[in-house]
């Protein structure tokens, strides 16, 4: 069976602009970013990994990059078929504005009939997500494999492998540098673990005891 750890990147500043970043280039972790990733890759430096694949934005391969270092033996493969969402016309564009569109209900609520103009369907970025983790199980039997990726097709793969429809797929959770585990061979697909943050978890923990010795 292949193990198949989902890795949502780490934080960045581009969130605090209030528009929708999608495949905006120069997107890059922020400082908290980078400890996050530092922290998931300790978190890692011991897993048996055989392959690391990564969407080809900057906040991904900063976070794989970062995995990477505990395995100087890998190599960071960008894959497009984890790639963001094609938002389209929206790409850029304030999430206030958006609000008001009635399609933003419909992805909200209805993602299985939600589509971006110019861009793509939600039902298309799910099987998309799907056909890319079905293809990395048939390359890599057996093995264990990283796949640094975004939100949202996290969530919908996780969806998808839980026999959850498309349009619940907001009920997962899924934090930033996160790791969700998802393990496929010939029979049923298992969901081992979702948002495991426990290293994120410590971080947090050590900036609070740091903060409280220095008060």
């Amino acid at each position: 069976m292949t193990q198949i750890l989902l890795v949502r990147h780490a934080v960045n500043d581009y969130v605090k602009t209030g528009k929708l970043a999608g495949w905006t280039a120069g997107v890059h972790l922020n400082d908290e970013g980078k400890a996050q990733a530092q922290a998931l890759g300790e978190r890692l430096a011991h897993a048996p990994l055989d392959v690391i694949y990564a969407s080809p934005l900057e906040r991904t391969m900063e976070t794989a990059q970062a995995i990477q270092q505990h395995h100087p033996h890998l190599t960071v493969i960008e894959h497009r078929g984890i790639g963001e969402v094609d938002y389209g016309d929206w790409e850029g564009q304030a999430i206030s504005d958006l609000r008001r569109r009635k399609m933003w209900e419909v992805v909200q609520e209805y993602p299985s009939r939600a589509y971006f103009p110019n861009g793509e369907t939600m039902r298309g970025v799910q099987m998309r997500v799907v056909n890319a983790i079905e293809e990395m199980a048939a390359k890599h039997p057996r093995q264990t494999v990283v796949a640094v990726c975004h939100a949202d097709l996290i969530k919908m793969a996780v969806a998808h492998f839980l026999g959850v429809h498309l349009d619940n797929f907001q009920r997962i959770v899924i934090s930033p540098a996160s790791i969700s585990v998802l393990v496929l061979g010939f029979g049923r697909p298992y969901i081992a673990a979702i948002n495991d943050t426990a290293h994120v978890q410590a971080l947090s923990q050590k900036k609070q005891q740091t903060s409280a010795a220095a008060d």
